[in-house]
């Protein structure tokens, strides 16, 4: 029964968490197109959002939403509450349809639920995480030469994305942007779990902060936060917000995934139907982010209720070739 409840607990946790983090998005773009009317955009390099309360309002509720998630991880697997992340999707895209006025086209819709069903695919079949009892298990598969391999390559992407490709397809490509914040997410996490466990084992009278390397950790988490919140206000300031969630919860959750096998060596306990799941997941999510990126301004364009109106375009053609004076008028 206690393992009943300590699941339901976390599933009402996980579902505050990405209301939100949903609301999240909202709000602090509300605070950033105010800050942008008398100040420099955060797409343009301004901080003046800091001093917006609104998005003061927006990252409160963000972290409110990224403890509640933190805490749903305490009382349930994480097979169950990830999936549950992809809540805060909807709710953004919902949000930004009523409050910021950017519509979703029917495709977008699609392309969101593809890489609902992609990412739910991938974490119902990801293997489970092994069991670490104090820091410094975290470190020594952190300096383990397979994770000291993808930390280097990320760190080296993060770094071209951000001094060659930022100045001059920053505005045009989202994908920079939320490429910066995932990367630098997927080595965050893991540095979090460290944090966190150092914290959970303090509190039962195991101090674990006599280690440098909680320390390292800590400074490390902090960093990166940082960056991915710089590089996320930028995102959100410049492109539509129903695509930055998607987009941003699919690369996020990939790399994320990937991070934590190459550290935690899961694979090794998993057969054939696994990785295939795994695999066609994968392709999922690229199909649906791809679904994403073709549509995101066709749900404002004007031209699309002609592509869906045909017959009424043929109608005014005809009627106009029948009466040149309907043109004059015009």
């Amino acid at each position: 029964m206690r393992g009943i409840s300590d699941n339901v607990h976390g599933v009402i946790l996980a579902i505050s968490s990405s209301i939100f983090i949903g609301s999240s998005f909202i709000i602090k773009k509300k605070g950033l197109k105010k800050a942008s009317a008398t100040g420099t955009r955060a797409g343009s390099g301004g901080h003046s959002y800091l001093l917006e309360p609104m998005w003061w309002a927006g990252m409160l509720t963000m972290i409110v939403g990224e403890g509640a998630n933190f805490a749903a991880y305490a009382y349930a697997p994480a097979i169950l509450v990830t999936p549950l992340g992809a809540l805060s999707i909807i709710v953004s895209a919902v949000l930004a349809h009523f409050i910021l006025k950017e519509r979703l086209h029917i495709f977008g819709i699609v392309g969101c639920v593809l890489c609902l069903v992609g990412s739910v695919s991938i974490v119902l079949h990801a293997p489970l995480e092994r069991k670490i009892e104090s820091v410094m298990d975290v470190w020594y598969l952190a300096t383990e030469i397979g994770f000291i391999v993808y930390t280097c390559v990320v760190i080296v992407l993060v770094l071209v994305l951000i001094f060659r490709f930022v100045p001059s397809y920053g505005q045009r490509y989202m994908v920079i942007y939320i490429g910066i914040c995932s990367l630098t997410g997927s080595l965050t996490v893991m540095g979090v779990k460290a944090v966190g466990i150092a914290l959970k084992l303090t509190f039962e009278g195991k101090n674990q902060f006599k280690y440098f390397q909680t320390w390292l950790f800590t400074v490390f988490v902090t960093i990166f936060c940082l960056l991915q919140l710089n590089y996320l206000n930028k995102a959100l300031d410049t492109f539509n917000t129903a695509v930055v969630s998607p987009v941003y919860y699919v690369m996020f959750t990939t790399l994320t995934i990937l991070a934590s096998m190459i550290m935690f060596k899961d694979w090794d306990h998993q057969n054939a139907t696994q990785i295939i799941t795994e695999l066609c997941g994968f392709v999922t999510i690229l199909s649906g982010t791809f679904l994403l990126h073709k549509t995101k301004d066709m749900g404002n364009s004007p031209s699309t209720n002609a592509i869906l109106l045909p017959k009424n375009k043929d109608i005014d053609s005809k009627a106009t070739s029948e009466n040149p004076k309907l043109t004059d008028e015009v």
